[in-house]
């Protein structure tokens, strides 16, 4: 599957402020960059860095006062690894991969130690395997709603699994958080998103199982076949898609992805587990 993707992003700049933007397509086994495109207005020289762990690619602006605008454009081709959910266990922590036990540690947003009990009393007893993760998804769906502007910035897993309400970001952190309270590595995901309505970057989460990354959305807004990553991390401190330094006020944000050929098949995925390495 080949998609049209980018987002346009306007500011007003009070002060001479620095931008770091993550809204870039990193290329890997699964997704292939074919083609991309970043314009700045003004036209100012830029940094670009890409974290080789974490896959994600840090975009340095430094911007004098008055109007700052960043539009990215990229076509992306998209090659999943499909499995059945039944044939994937667990790893054990003795043989996990060693990168991979950062994401079992509690973080800030998601504090799998204070959860602990709860999780251990909604999915302790489970079939463990890609099952209970999925079981995961489903209590959060039906037990938290998706409500846009109930959080903000400093909302945690932990306040919404009391309030019950949330939207994408804090659906992926509290799917993290309860999969880590079960020795399960999990890590936030930042991306676009093909046929999520109203059009946005969007937030999901991937569980390390069975020797691979596998991908959930708790939220159901938008097919998994049709996600492009763009930044991983502990949780969204790590992969906002842009942290401002300075006087800035956001203006406008269009984010856009187009299908180019085979998006019909974005739905094909459905009851398949679906892996990103």
């Amino acid at each position: 599957m080949k998609f049209n993707l980018g987002c346009n992003l306007n500011y007003s700049v009070a002060q001479p402020s620095t931008f770091v933007f993550n809204i870039s397509v990193v290329s890997n086994d699964y997704q292939k960059v074919l083609q991309e495109n970043l314009q700045i207005d003004p036209k100012l020289d830029f940094d670009d860095y890409i974290d080789p762990v974490a896959e994600t690619r840090y975009i340095r602006i430094n911007a004098p006062t008055g109007k700052l605008k960043a539009s990215y454009q990229a076509t992306v081709e998209l090659s999943h690894f499909y499995a059945e959910p039944d044939t994937i266990s667990e790893v054990p922590i003795a043989d996990l991969p060693l990168e991979t036990l950062s994401y079992l540690y509690p973080s800030r947003y998601c504090q799998s130690d204070k959860l602990m009990q709860l999780c251990q009393s909604e999915f302790g007893d489970l079939k463990p395997g890609y099952s209970r993760v999925q079981a995961i998804c489903d209590w959060i769906y039906d037990k938290v709603t998706y409500l846009s502007g109930s959080t903000n910035s400093q909302t945690s897993a932990y306040d919404t699994a009391t309030e019950r309400a949330g939207v994408c970001r804090d659906f992926a952190h509290l799917g993290i958080t309860f999969c880590r309270a079960l020795n399960i590595p999990a890590r936030f995901v930042a991306g676009y998103s093909y046929k999520l309505t109203p059009p946005d970057f969007h937030a999901y989460f991937e569980a390390y199982l069975g020797g691979r990354w596998y991908i959930f959305d708790a939220t159901r807004l938008a097919p998994r076949m049709g996600f492009i990553r763009i930044g991983t991390g502990r949780d969204a401190a790590d992969a906002s898609f842009a942290t401002l330094f300075g006087a800035v006020q956001m203006e406008q944000m269009q984010v856009f992805v187009e299908p180019v050929e085979g998006a019909e098949d974005v739905t094909k995925g459905n009851g398949k587990a679906i892996a990103t390495t």
